[in-house]
């Protein structure tokens, strides 16, 4: 696999004195889907900055497609063409008046002519479910809208990289459903997703690698299965273990399935696995 990201060994202190990255090391491999987990205040949110280079760390470095990040004006404004954040709260990123004005301006920002702007932005507002709010004020739009429209004004752009920071966060099951669909669609097109999450039921089931910040730095990665299995891990990391897998580990301890079973992802495999054993 391709590196996209590499960062070693970066620091960063807000003016206030708080520490909030302290020696951070990770890679992400181009098309991954990755979870970050970690409790609030672990560092994640400034993690995000730095990569989109928002935030320059103090010390250490951060390379994208296997350069440092040069914090030019110019390279700046290509870098955030790559590498887009959909924050956690969109009132923070939203500010035409319209959708559709909003999911233009990034790319007519670009230098994009507006006949091949118009017809992307219509295609991504179809993709998206987008269409039948499309023409409306943008302070009129529900929380699940809002969310959908912040997803549009990144992925218009295309870039190689997408992070979402709580992206199903106060959202109504409905909506959740509709942006959870929105990333998976992305990840089928081979781009690279980094999500931040509280739902350990939702990493396990979509991550093909988690990375967990604690205090400032990277605790643990590895596959979802391996660390959200970890019991002492999951409680030094103040996170919840997933349902399945405590009910996984819950039968195996009773003897009621093997343990050299592999962990499963969802309840449907945990249930084949138990009437696959009442089988035999």
């Amino acid at each position: 696999m391709n590196k996209i990201v590499e960062v070693k060994d970066c620091f960063y202190t807000y003016e206030d004195g708080s520490q909030a990255l302290k020696g951070v090391n990770f890679t992400i491999n181009e098309g991954e889907k990755i979870a970050l987990l970690g409790a609030n205040g672990s560092g994640k949110s400034t993690m995000f900055l730095c990569l989109n280079g928002i935030l320059k760390p103090q010390k250490g470095q951060i390379l994208f497609n296997e350069r440092p990040i040069n914090y030019s004006k110019k390279d700046l404004l290509k870098l955030r063409s790559q590498v887009g954040i959909v924050f956690q709260e969109p009132d923070k990123q939203l500010f035409c008046s319209s959708v559709y004005q909003e999911i233009s301006f990034g790319i007519l920002n670009l230098g994009v002519d507006e006949e091949t702007a118009k017809e992307i932005v219509e295609n991504i507002i179809g993709e998206l479910e987008i269409t039948p709010f499309k023409n409306k004020p943008t302070h009129f739009l529900s929380g699940g809208q809002k969310k959908q429209v912040s997803i549009a004004d990144v992925v218009v752009m295309s870039p190689r990289l997408i992070i979402l920071d709580e992206p199903a966060s106060a959202l109504d099951p409905k909506h959740t459903e509709i942006v959870r669909n929105m990333i998976d669609n992305l990840s089928k097109k081979n781009m690279t997703v980094i999500v931040s999450t509280h739902d350990m039921n939702y990493a396990l089931e979509w991550a093909d690698r988690v990375i967990i910040f604690e205090n400032g730095k990277v605790l643990a990665e590895g596959s979802p299965e391996d660390i959200l299995s970890d019991e002492e891990l999951i409680i030094k990391s103040n996170l919840l273990q997933p349902e399945v897998i405590k009910l996984f580990l819950r039968l195996c301890n009773e003897g009621v399935l093997d343990k050299s079973l592999s962990v499963p992802k969802t309840m449907d495999k945990l249930a084949n696995y138990i009437i696959e054993r009442n089988k035999i």
